[in-house]
């Protein structure tokens, strides 16, 4: 078993400070992950280092994500380009499959129990508003 060093408050630098912000608010640890893994002693020192260098907003307590372990994508940090694609492929190909299913599940309808649907033609609908 791997042996954890206590560490005091003077050995941690503003590198392993914001290191260990960043692992947290990218949800690969929790605060309390964070702690065990770097043998930090006090029990709200990561918290503090979060509210003083990270980018969360504090004003409503704390982010519930940082004790649950809940990943960054249910926060409300701003995405870049790559990742906004990437989140936007993903809905895409969700709804794709969405319609699949719907399609499968309308044919099923009509051959197997003779129910019909169609969609109304903007005709008919703009006949029923008058």
């Amino acid at each position: 078993m791997k042996s954890i060093t206590k560490r005091t408050q003077k050995d941690y630098s503003i590198a392993f400070k914001l290191g260990v912000v960043v692992q947290v608010e990218k949800g690969e640890l929790t605060y309390k992950q964070a702690q065990d893994k770097y043998g930090i002693q006090g029990c709200s020192t990561v918290l503090v280092w979060l509210r003083k260098h990270g980018r969360l907003d504090w004003s409503k307590g704390t982010p519930t994500f940082l004790t649950r372990g809940f990943a960054m994508s249910q926060t409300k940090l701003p995405q870049t380009p790559e990742q906004r694609i990437k989140e936007l492929e993903q809905q895409l190909a969700d709804s794709q499959l969405k319609a699949q299913f719907f399609e499968a599940v309308v044919s099923v309808l009509e051959t197997d129990y003779g129910v019909r649907i169609t969609k109304k033609q903007k005709e008919q609908l703009s006949r029923k508003k008058r």
